[in-house]
């Protein structure tokens, strides 16, 4: 917000509907499905940043082009990088492990991503 304000732009929000559980099912808790959510998402995230990187490019601003580049794109493939190697820790301790070890390895990460 504070980026399209300097912009001249204006920020209008809207509310945002809360979605169906993906968890309300048996078979999706596990700790590997949700990783592997995490990261399609993730995934996509990234994919859409390089979209508006090179629509910014190819409208030469640069300055939004350095903005995404600097503020958002390292930080997504760190975070695709931290899942992933949690997706690969899940997949070699199995079902029955991942969701306590996960849950103290998420505690962690959210407790750095706040520290930031």
């Amino acid at each position: 917000m504070e980026y399209q304000n300097k912009r001249g732009g204006r920020v209008k929000l809207h509310p945002i509907v809360s979605p169906i559980s993906e968890f309300e099912h048996i078979e999706k808790r596990d700790a590997l499905y949700a990783m592997e959510l995490a990261l399609s998402l993730e995934k996509l995230t990234n994919e859409k940043l390089l979209n508006l990187h090179s629509v910014a490019t190819e409208n030469n601003d640069t300055h939004l082009a350095d903005f995404v580049e600097s503020k958002y794109l390292e930080e997504q493939v760190e975070a695709i990088k931290k899942i992933s190697d949690y997706i690969t820790q899940l997949r070699m301790v199995g079902k029955s492990h991942g969701v306590i070890h996960n849950h103290n390895q998420n505690q962690r990460y959210i407790l750095n991503q706040n520290q930031r």
